[in-house]
């Protein structure tokens, strides 16, 4: 008999909640019938949805809760606001109470990420929990990280992402020793802030524990996927994931205008529909929505808050993956193969270098 696998979902979260959410719980019940929901928002506005999705309704809970969390909202702000009260909070504590195999919202980053690390706790000799996202390129898809939880990573903290990512591509793609690569202005040792530098030297010195360390990487390696797991800072993270979405939205309506551009143009297209469909399916941020939070003790999902029911679809797709493929304890078997408690970090008074 098939593991029934359940998803506590903040119903409330995002700018299309709670349609979008119900929808694409519908949506990604129909390819994966073992999933079983638990819905934590205003029961008065999940209820008459339900309705429009019975096969939905028979394969969920409502647990009503009034505190919902804002957009806007600081994360400190939030955490006083909401603990313990909030659509966010308690469907994070149905993961840590052990009702539910993995947690999502598409609510306020900050303030998911406060409650998460405060809820579960980070792992044993994780510094700092970090969100990883799932990357195509032009050779398979990949693991990026950090996202944006950590704005000014150490080396310490870069070190703990690449066993973490390492550990998520385990779990994701099957790979028993996938590539990682540090994201830097050049390929060269020299090159680089001094965090970089130092995290590359640990990660060269343990390469073979549960993966290969190809070294640095750059800009244009994101979109080649020269390695498997990529790792980077919050700031620099974010910024290339919404880079990327937005260049991707940018040649979709290139390439839509230039098929409607003549008659000749729109024959040609109509000709070429199977592969331009293809082709947008592979374009469209929706397919690859949802971000891992990594390092805690507890799976949680955050999905892109202003995504509709497509990318709501993906991202528990998402969620029931990796409950199925037992990340945290794939986490646990990386942390045996190297010790990150034992990795030490570089003095924090030393100047770091200016990028070449």
């Amino acid at each position: 008999m098939t593991e029934t696998i359940t998803i506590s979902v903040d119903a409330m979260g995002g700018d299309n909640a709670p349609r979008a959410v119900i929808h694409g719980a519908a949506l990604a019940l129909r390819e994966r019938k073992n999933t079983r929901f638990i819905f934590h928002g205003r029961q008065e506005q999940i209820a008459p949805l339900l309705e429009e999705f019975p096969d939905l309704k028979g394969a969920c809970e409502v647990r009503h809760c009034e505190m919902v969390i804002a957009s806007d909202e600081k994360p400190s702000q939030a955490l006083r606001k909401g603990k313990g009260t909030s659509s966010m909070w308690m469907s994070i504590q149905a993961v840590k109470d052990g009702e539910a195999d993995v947690a999502i919202s598409g609510g306020n980053t900050g303030a998911l990420m406060a409650m998460a690390t405060f809820c579960l706790r980070p792992m044993e000799g994780i510094s700092r929990p970090g969100i990883a996202a799932i990357w195509p390129t032009l050779r398979t898809d990949i693991i990026v990280l950090d996202m944006g939880a950590t704005i000014g990573a150490d080396a310490r903290q870069l070190v703990d992402y690449a066993i973490l990512g390492s550990a998520l591509a385990r779990a994701l793609f099957d790979q028993s020793s996938p590539t990682v690569g540090l994201l830097n202005v050049g390929t060269e040792e020299v090159k680089g802030l001094e965090s970089i530098k130092e995290a590359g030297k640990i990660l060269s010195a343990a390469s073979g524990s549960g993966f290969t360390y190809h070294g640095f990487v750059e800009g244009d390696d994101l979109g080649k996927g020269t390695v498997d797991v990529i790792v980077t800072e919050g700031f620099v993270g974010n910024v290339a994931l919404k880079t990327a979405e937005g260049t991707a939205r940018q040649v979709a309506s290139y390439l839509r205008s230039a098929l409607k551009a003549n008659l000749m143009s729109r024959i040609g297209a109509l000709f070429a529909s199977s592969a331009l469909n293809a082709l947008r399916r592979k374009m469209d941020p929706r397919t690859v929505n949802g971000g891992v939070f990594l390092g805690l003790n507890g799976i949680v999902i955050k999905s892109h808050g202003g995504t509709d029911e497509i990318g709501y679809k993906s991202a528990l797709g998402l969620s029931y993956e990796m409950a199925r493929s037992r990340l945290i304890d794939k986490i646990g078997e990386g942390m045996q193969r190297f010790p990150v408690a034992a990795v030490t970090a570089p003095d924090s008074s030393e100047p770091e270098a200016k990028p070449a």
